[in-house]
């Protein structure tokens, strides 16, 4: 008699689903996947980028287009976000994802209190 212990079982390893290629996640992380070499570039990329660009953004909403005190508080936390993940070691895709949402959250405020 045999008992499922001394039965041989062979199991398919088909896989069931396919890999969606195409979606934007899946372009997402292998991108960010294959910038993990530069991580320290893409750190200090942030930081130019921010220090450039997004820092005067609050400056001018509010003392021309009227903007709540809100824009500061949103820029500041996103520049002392990505530092504090920076310089804190955190992985590579948690800086560019900060990255690109403070690219996203700045064009964002821009669009909406300037037009």
């Amino acid at each position: 008699m045999e008992t499922t212990m001394s039965t041989r079982v062979q199991w398919t390893t088909k896989p069931t689903t396919e890999k969606n290629t195409q979606s934007l996640t899946y372009k997402w992380n292998t991108f960010v996947n294959s910038q993990a070499d530069s991580k320290t570039l893409w750190f200090l990329v942030s930081l130019v980028f921010q220090g450039v660009f997004f820092l005067p953004v609050p400056a001018i909403l509010l003392y021309y287009f009227n903007a709540p005190i809100l824009v500061l508080v949103v820029t500041l936390t996103l520049f002392f976000a990505n530092i504090i993940a920076g310089m804190g070691g955190a992985g590579i895709k948690t800086l560019l994802t900060l990255f690109a949402a403070s690219i996203a959250l700045h064009a964002l405020m821009l669009i909406v209190f300037t037009i």
